[in-house]
């Protein structure tokens, strides 16, 4: 038997072109110079992603790197719905960055490169067929945001918030890798599908106290990346400060990074058995507590944080069906694992948004502020306060933002359907929680103010540059578009 493998460029088109305008990026920095011409590299970039990773999902699923009939690379319908949509985040948060890259407060080469290279690992996550692939996917997606959340000069808050980023990204990525190599160790296979098929059918592995051990730390190193409860600490204060257009990117791209691995491992490689508990667990303490403290929150972005880690737990709770043998069978699974995947992505175009519309009523290069900065917003600013009160709706899952609210019900059929009626409950009194934040923040931009910002507060004239203005515009007409055809999503994260 030969050792040389045929490799499928096709397969492989979506990640030559997210890697490609990364090293374009970098080229088009050294040689021009010119900023404008690096953000137009990158932004036609990723749009050039975000097609070849939809024409190539659109041909059938597609595999390379194989050996035998495991394949280290599986590019799907799923995949492909990855790779479009983290290209799409990735060109909106270009989009929402151009007022400060042009003011200098960060280096636009750099920036602009940092973002190409978290694209790449964001798009070769959605095909990794092994534990190798999927690790280093999601660290190539979180390794440059590091440098991203502090890229901004002379911001003590920026330097303060990557470090605890860091610190807490590294711990997990050492416990990811310790529970993959003891998973190594007991089964002797790295690649998904066979780690699933040996954990099946031998019930002698799934009863080694070191297989327990080797989930659990997998399950717990993917949580923190997921920011689900009790590994959450980390995301309000590295939200908070974060530029603005980074922390749209944390809470979008990369959190859908996290939950594409996470879902990956608990479909084709570990026990619903072991995981199935775990994760109901936590989808419960994730969208409770989520939601409970988003209540007290005063500063803009600290609640979309909070936000954010609830709807990290409504995104769960599909998984927590399997706790149940109800939702084990092979239906109620197929129908979980696409609520959850459906679920992001409805999430992650209705926070874009809401992003959007704080960045649009701020101050270039400003950070979120408080409540009281976009009160009374929607009579300066009546568009942009519109956008934003749609998203908001939309995340609280109330008409008219109508994707939000398909996003819950899909999350609670599919519970139903796995006879897990009781966590379909808590997600329904979750959401009610919800209802009184978004709809506080929501009220706020319709109420009179009635006292005189600070300077760089919410009242003072906001002049939107053209890019932003698009970028809010496109994601609220994808957010409503989504709205009226959901079943759309729905069916190709069935694939």
């Amino acid at each position: 038997m030969t050792g040389v493998q045929s490799v499928d460029s096709v397969a492989l088109l979506p990640a030559y072109l997210a890697a490609g305008t990364a090293v374009l990026v970098l080229v088009t920095d050294l040689l021009l110079a010119r900023p404008r011409a690096t953000i137009a590299v990158a932004a036609l970039g990723a749009l050039g992603t975000a097609v070849g990773a939809a024409l190539v999902g659109a041909g059938g699923e597609r595999r390379t790197f194989c050996v035998g009939a495991d394949c280290s690379w599986i590019f799907g319908g799923r995949a492909a719905l990855v790779g479009v949509v983290v290209a799409l985040l990735t060109l909106g948060v270009l989009g929402l960055s151009v007022p400060a890259l042009r003011d200098g407060r960060s280096p636009v080469g750099e920036y602009c490169f940092l973002l190409a290279c978290s694209m790449t690992g964001g798009v070769v996550l959605g095909a990794a067929g092994d534990l190798i692939t999927l690790i280093v996917a999601l660290e190539t997606l979180t390794l440059p945001l590091y440098v991203l959340v502090g890229l901004r000069r002379g911001s003590l808050a920026s330097a303060e918030a990557a470090l605890t980023f860091f610190v807490v990204s590294v711990v997990a990525t050492t416990i990811t890798l310790l529970g993959a190599a003891l998973l190594y160790a007991v089964t002797g296979g790295l690649h998904l599908d066979r780690l699933g098929a040996l954990l099946a059918e031998r019930s002698e592995l799934r009863d080694l106290p070191l297989t327990t051990a080797a989930v659990a730390l997998l399950l717990v190193g993917l949580a923190f990346k997921v920011a689900a409860v009790p590994f959450h600490a980390w995301a309000p204060a590295t939200y908070d400060g974060a530029p603005l257009p980074v922390a749209a990117y944390l809470s979008t791209a990369s959190k859908l990074g996290g939950l594409v691995a996470l879902l990956a491992v608990v479909q084709r490689a570990l026990p619903p058995e072991q995981t199935g508990p775990v994760l109901a667990v936590l989808a419960v303490l994730t969208m409770t507590v989520g939601n409970l403290v988003a209540l007290r929150q005063r500063r803009t972005v600290r609640l979309l944080a909070w936000s954010s880690v609830a709807q990290a737990g409504y995104i769960l709770a599909p998984l927590g069906a399997l706790a149940l043998a109800a939702g084990r069978t092979d239906e109620a699974r197929s129908a979980a694992y696409a609520a959850a995947v459906a679920y992001a992505v409805f999430f992650v175009v209705l926070e874009l948004a809401a992003f959007a519309g704080v960045t649009a009523l701020r101050p270039a290069g400003a950070d979120g502020g408080t409540l009281d900065d976009l009160r009374g917003a929607a009579r300066r600013h009546p568009w942009r306060a519109a956008a934003l009160g749609l998203a908001l709706v939309g995340l609280a899952g109330l008409p008219p933002g109508l994707a939000g609210l398909f996003a819950k019900v899909t999350v609670v059929r599919a519970l139903l359907d796995g006879g897990a009626a009781w966590l379909a409950l808590v997600v329904a009194l979750n959401a009610v929680i919800g209802l009184a934040y978004y709809l506080r923040v929501t009220a706020a931009l319709w109420t009179p103010t009635l006292r005189s910002a600070p300077n760089g507060g919410g009242t003072a004239a906001v002049p939107l540059v053209g890019v932003v203005a698009v970028v809010l515009a496109v994601t609220t007409v994808a957010a409503v578009v989504l709205g009226f055809a959901p079943q759309l999503v729905l069916d190709v994260a069935r694939r």
